[in-house]
């Protein structure tokens, strides 16, 4: 089981950290904005968790495999993108498949330190969503957690199916595979649909 979730924290990492790549592209920034904004984009989600949690060293400052693989992928995107044209869509989709993988890692790291559930759902959202924000907030958007776009709702269910699967069921491989389909399925379906929260409106007229 650890084997599988150093292979999706990696796996996370690299994806995550195209998203900041390509979300850079977008600003026009050179190679080393690039590599800024990707890393951060990585790495910051679970660099809050760390903190929070009090678990010592963030854990690309421990272990700097993290680093390096947000780097490369920054860079081999940088490159990438100037010889191919990529799809329109491949930021978002890097980036729920990111949100998916993150939000499964965040909630078990929470568990695994037996923190109660509630604190395991929110490490999950946090180590989702916070990476993205950065991200967002960086290149001059408005971060995605903050639109009407199902984002943090679909890392905050994701969040809640690992923690109830692995509280109450016990199995952890099936709760890992449970929380990136539920997280990765509701973020698609609501880019594919245009899918969204209700609005709180006010009639400013009265």
């Amino acid at each position: 089981m650890q084997i599988l979730l150093h292979i999706l924290d990696i796996f996370g990492v690299a994806v995550f950290a195209i998203s900041g790549a390509l979300a850079a592209g977008r600003r026009r920034m050179d190679l080393f904005g690039v590599v800024v904004l990707a890393a951060v984009t990585a790495l910051g989600g679970g660099t809050l968790r760390d903190m929070v949690l009090d678990t010592g060293p963030v854990f690309w400052v421990t272990d700097q495999t993290y680093l390096i693989v947000a780097v490369a992928a920054a860079v081999a995107t940088f490159f990438t993108v100037r010889l191919f044209s990529l799809p329109p869509m491949l930021l978002a989709v890097a980036d729920a498949v990111g949100l998916a993988v993150f939000t499964v890692l965040g909630a078990e790291k929470a568990l695994a330190l037996d923190m109660p559930a509630g604190i395991a759902v929110v490490m999950g959202v946090v180590t989702g969503v916070v990476g993205g924000m950065i991200r967002d907030v960086l290149s001059g958007e408005i971060p995605l957690i903050l639109r009407k776009e199902i984002y943090a709702t679909a890392s905050l269910c994701g969040a809640i199916v690992l923690t109830f699967t692995i509280t109450k069921i016990h199995v952890r491989e099936l709760a890992v595979i449970a929380s990136i389909i539920v997280t990765l399925g509701l973020r698609l379906s609501a880019i594919k649909w245009k899918i969204s929260l209700p609005l709180m409106t006010r009639d400013t007229n009265t």
